[in-house]
């Protein structure tokens, strides 16, 4: 089994993705092979709504210029999704916003392509705003059919400069606890 993060911050390993290795610590120690994409910082194009999507049905997106396929079809391959993003004026990243809409109508057009795969968010927050981020991403998860374990609180961890997460005993615990809700999560769907 596999899980796929995608880190919609551009710091490459801020807090974001600190919040993501911790989740990946369980699921590998468990078993599960990981996989990180950096999304954030990378230009990507957000959803034109042409709708070729649902004309060609060809599990990609019409917009080749960018990394969006390579994440969709990383998608695609995997049992487990983590979107990640830091929070920005109490919302995703727009590198974030892109995947999710350019993936949503692609997974849509393509007789629900991510249905039945577990998927988490993982946000890191400065002060405020995270669970308007927390909820967009997993408003996609939803929308898609995905299954979203729950952990001992929201997948949250605070911080403002790179590695102040690590001083966010709740936020890392939340992150352990979610790891191990969602190896055990994938090994009863596909046990």
């Amino acid at each position: 089994m596999k899980v796929v993060a995608f880190n919609g911050s551009p710091r490459e390993d801020g807090n974001t993705a600190k919040l993501v290795k911790n989740v990946f610590s369980e699921l590998e120690r468990q078993g599960i092979e990981t996989e990180m994409i950096q999304l954030g910082g990378i230009p990507v194009m957000g959803c034109t709504a042409c709708m070729k999507c649902f004309e060609n049905r060809d599990r990609r997106c019409v917009i080749s210029s960018d990394l969006i396929n390579e994440c969709i079809g990383k998608m695609i391959e995997a049992d487990g999704i983590i979107i990640a993003s830091p929070t920005y004026f109490a919302d995703l990243t727009t590198e974030t916003k892109a995947l999710i809409d350019r993936a949503g109508f692609v997974g849509k057009a393509n007789d629900e392509l991510f249905k039945h795969k577990v998927a988490a968010a993982v946000v890191a927050v400065r002060r405020a705003g995270a669970l308007h981020a927390f909820d967009s991403i997993n408003h996609f998860f939803l929308i898609s059919q995905m299954i979203i374990p729950g952990s001992s609180y929201w997948n949250i961890g605070m911080g403002a400069a790179p590695g102040d997460v690590e001083s966010d005993k709740e936020g890392l615990q939340t992150m352990q606890n979610l790891g191990q809700n969602m190896a055990w999560l994938m090994k009863k769907i596909n046990g």
